[in-house]
């Protein structure tokens, strides 16, 4: 199997759209998966700007680039979470509007909602991206906390996203999370939890990035299997963990890149997620969609990782046997 290899721009979204265009083209990417910030793709200006979405196109084409999946990880963050400074260095100034909160989490639920309409225009089926979550600082149960408290959250999420996704449905678009720390989904059980409160609904499924699953201690590919049609694009992106008795699996409060951190993002490759079995368990749900490089590693210059990576995608990226190994054996 064959599957489209892709860029990431969320990672690059300081470089004009036709630099990072030109740059994974010449590195040998089939496509981009554009981020929703920097100049990439603007969801206000898709909607509103005739020629807007060509000019996109116009980029793509020019580099023979594909794009099947575009990404609104910074504003789907806010549709859920306790909102504070932290947002507005994240959300657009018109969704961060004068800043109240409640505010800001209805402006961001419409900018996703937008977000589809602007994704159907271009004619992807996939948004990828976060949704936030109510309840994530109630992680470790202390001061106590009830089972209704956090329950409480998981209706909270349903209230806002059911809405988003019926223009999902609409305009045919579906949404992917990626599940994550901070996020309503950040292993096995909450995404059970998070698929419940929207009742198991199609338009919403994950975006299957392995890398915040191993620094948890979660199976990967276990992840694959417990939802093998929920997969609708996946990330290529890895981490390591580096728990020798001084270093925490919190983290210690120190930035990414700190030697001192129990674990962190490394290139693809560099790590010590096991794409390979990975790959062997999106060949048997029958995955067929772009392996997406998302390139985070501050111990490493981009554009090398982005090569290495590329060529990890092309080496891992194998196809099953057409017929059993020992079908020679078969006594006729």
């Amino acid at each position: 199997m064959t599957r489209p290899a892709t860029l990431f721009t969320g990672q690059w979204a300081d470089l004009p759209f036709e630099v990072i265009a030109q740059k994974a083209s010449a590195m040998g990417y089939d496509g981009l998966e554009l981020a929703c910030w920097g100049d990439h793709f603007e969801v206000s200006r898709a909607l509103s700007e005739d020629g807007y979405i060509q000019s996109r196109w116009d980029v793509l084409n020019q580099y023979n680039l594909k794009c099947y999946a575009i990404s609104n990880h910074l504003v789907g963050q806010a549709v859920c979470d306790l909102i504070d400074e932290r947002h507005k260095g994240i959300v657009p100034a018109h969704v961060w509007g004068d800043g109240q909160p409640e505010g800001v989490r209805r402006r961001a639920a419409e900018e996703i909602a937008n977000t589809a309409r602007a994704a159907a225009k271009l004619g992807v089926k996939v948004v990828n991206g976060f949704t936030g979550s109510s309840v994530w600082h109630l992680l470790y149960r202390f001061p106590p906390t009830t089972d209704e408290q956090v329950e409480a959250g998981y209706v909270d999420f349903g209230a806002r996203w059911n809405p988003i996704l019926d223009v999902f449905d609409q305009v045919g678009v579906k949404f992917a999370l990626e599940v994550h720390p901070t996020e309503i989904a950040y292993d096995i059980y909450t995404a059970q939890k998070t698929l419940a409160a929207v009742n198991h609904r199609p338009a919403f499924g994950f975006n299957f990035d392995p890398s915040h699953l191993h620094h948890q201690f979660v199976d990967s590919v276990a992840f694959i299997e417990t939802f093998p049609d929920r997969i609708y694009h996946v990330h290529v992106k890895d981490s390591i963990r580096r728990l020798d008795g001084h270093h925490s699996i919190l983290a210690s409060h120190l930035n990414f890149g700190d030697r001192r951190r129990g674990w962190d993002f490394v290139s693809p490759g560099r790590g010590q997620v096991d794409f390979e079995q990975i790959v062997r368990s999106l060949n048997a749900i029958g995955y067929a969609g772009p392996l997406s490089v998302e390139w985070e590693d501050s111990g490493m210059e981009r554009e090398r990782g982005a090569k290495e990576a590329l060529e990890l995608v092309r080496r891992i990226d194998i196809a099953p046997s057409s017929r059993a190994f020992d079908a020679a054996f078969e006594r006729k």
